[in-house]
Parts: structure tokens; sequence; C-alpha cells
């Protein structure tokens, strides 16, 4: 049985993820809490838009999106969904700000605090190869009152023994060998916001690496270690910066300072208060900065990529629209 299984192995390796350890298991970290499906875990109604809409009841919670080489954890308050559509939403907040791409959402688990299996009081959020998208963890700031009323109103009526899960999409088909260069770059020139810069890649069927390789004046590969460079100057300087992790399902942005760079083994983080970095820098393959005209000036931004050309985390200078970003970060990035 996997709920026998994942206890004997999270006594024995107490330190490992459950993301990780779901993989040693040859399953899924989504079918490790359907197990408990019934007991200390509840299956949820497939309502993502709606018990989204209630997360600001909570208070202060923290956040976790994460991909295969990074995590982000953010506490603070959920503020109100933002709707576009039925397929994406937006949430935000001094503290919490996502954007969330419902159609990749699948699975939707409350999970009760068990000190056995090593589960926390949170709402889990999966998509269709069962793999974490968003998780919300309960603080000691948050209202448990508020928690369990939602568990009670989404709780699924019939509680699953298994979870259908579905083998991954085919990547994207690029022409990365066909783009037309001078006009890639005519159009890059052109650009008016960092928003434009994706449907500018689908107008020219190119992965986001190979635009970098291709952009000539608008991107330069710098060296991997200047990630933890940055940590550490950001630290020092009391810069504010954004820091965006996603997967297919969401992405997560800090804005704000770092202050306290951790760095071990294979691995760079931040630790502070309200917000944790995780990032695994063997997983670094290459590092882009990158610059996108716009109407309020250039923005560059600091883009990491794995082996397989996947976008693991980006950084900016703090910027809102409508304002240019800080010249602390202009200089620091250009002087790479």
């Amino acid at each position: 049985m996997l709920k026998e299984k994942w206890v004997e192995f999270k006594t024995a390796n107490p330190k490992v993820r459950i993301r990780d350890a779901a993989r040693e298991l040859h399953t899924t970290e989504a079918e490790i809490l359907a197990a408990y499906a019934g007991s200390s875990v509840l299956a949820l109604r497939s309502e993502f838009q709606e018990l989204v809409e209630r997360l600001p009841v909570l208070g202060r919670i923290m956040v976790l999106t994460r991909n295969e080489s990074c995590v982000h954890e953010r506490k603070g308050i959920f503020e109100p969904l933002v709707r576009h559509g039925k397929a994406m939403g937006v949430v935000v907040g001094a503290d919490i700000d996502l954007r969330l791409f419902f159609r990749n959402w699948a699975f939707a688990f409350a999970v009760l605090a068990d000190e056995a299996a090593g589960f926390k009081d949170s709402i889990q959020v999966f998509d269709f190869q069962g793999t974490a998208v968003m998780k919300v963890f309960l603080t000691e700031d948050s209202d448990r009152a508020a928690f369990e009323g939602i568990v009670r109103d989404f709780a699924a009526p019939v509680q699953p023994a298994g979870l259908d899960i579905l083998p991954a999409s085919p990547p994207p088909v690029y022409k990365d060998d066909q783009v037309d260069i001078p006009a890639f770059r005519s159009d890059w020139g052109q650009l008016k916001d960092t928003h434009d810069f994706f449907p500018m890649l689908v107008k020219h069927q190119v992965s986001r690496l190979h635009a970098l390789r291709i952009a000539g004046e608008f991107a330069r590969r710098v060296d991997n270690n200047v990630v933890v460079q940055l940590l550490e100057r950001a630290s020092e300087g009391s810069w504010e910066i954004m820091v965006f992790v996603a997967n297919h399902g969401n992405i997560q942005i800090h804005t704000g300072p770092v202050k306290r760079i951790l760095a071990i083994p294979g691995w760079i983080n931040v630790m502070d208060p309200d917000f944790n970095l995780h990032l695994r820098l063997d997983h670094i393959c290459e590092t882009w900065m990158v610059r996108k005209p716009t109407v309020d000036g250039d923005v560059h931004s600091l883009e990491v990529f794995d082996a397989a050309g996947e976008l693991i985390v980006q950084f900016f200078g703090k910027r809102k629209p409508g304002q240019p970003e800080g010249l602390f970060w202009r200089d620091w990035i250009r002087s790479l």
C-alpha cells in the first residue's frame, strides 16, 4: 500500500522533500496525498476559481510555488482573485503576487496536520501529471476556523481511491532553425511592454532560449555564478528586486528586499522571515542578461535556464507599469 510505503520512506528519509520522494517511490506527489483521502487528506471539488476566491479569508498564509530546480515561498495576505476568463486569474498584492493558469489544474486537496505523514495544514493543487502547481500553508496567524469552513464547503462528496494520472503533453513544436533573424530582431526592438515578449515568441515560433541566442544586442550570456553575485549584492545594498518562479500552472513573484543569503553545497538560498528561495545551482546550464524595450524605457532581466532549455527563475529590478526601472539595477546588470 502506498500509504505504508510513504510512512516507511518518510521515517527513513525525514529531510527528503515529498516531490523527490514520490519519484523514488515511482509514484506522484498527488497520489501520495490521495492515499490518505478521507482521513488526513480530503479531495476538493474541481471548482478552482471559486476555491482561490475563498483563500483571502485565511488571513496570513504561506504560498509555495516550485519547478524542478527552484522553490519560491512567500508569506503574507492572499488578495482577491481577478478572473481573466475561465483559463486564467491574477492575484496581485504587496505580499502574494500570482498568475494562475487554471487549464493546467487537475486536483486539489485539503491536507490536515499529520505528524507521522509529515503533513501540515494546507490546500494543495496539482496538474494532470500529479505534480504540484501551488500549495497554500497555514501559519500561526491564519484563521483556522476559516480553513475548516473552506474544507467543509469544497470537500468532494466521494473521496477517490486513486487518481487518473495522465502522461505529460508533448512539448511545443518550435521552428528555431527557420527564424527570420532580421525580422525577429526588428520586432524585438519595437516592443512596447514586457508582456508583448511572449506573443512575439509565438509569432516567430521560437523557443525562449533560442530567442536569446539570436537576439543580438538585446541579450548577452553571462557566467552562471552571476545569480549568486546578484543575491549577495542585493542583500548588501538593500536592493528591492523581483523574483519570478513558474511552472505551467502558476507564476509566483516576490517583490522586495532579500536579506539573509545562505549558500550550501549545490544550493543558494534566501532565508528571510517572509520570503524563502531555494535554487539548485547544479541545475543551471545557461544564464542570460536580457534587455526588452518598453514605453517606460528598457527593462533588464537576469534569466536562468536548465539543461533542457526550461526557464528556472527570472530576476528584475523592482518596478511598476508606468515607471522606469531603478538605476541601481540598470547600472549593475549593464556592467555584466
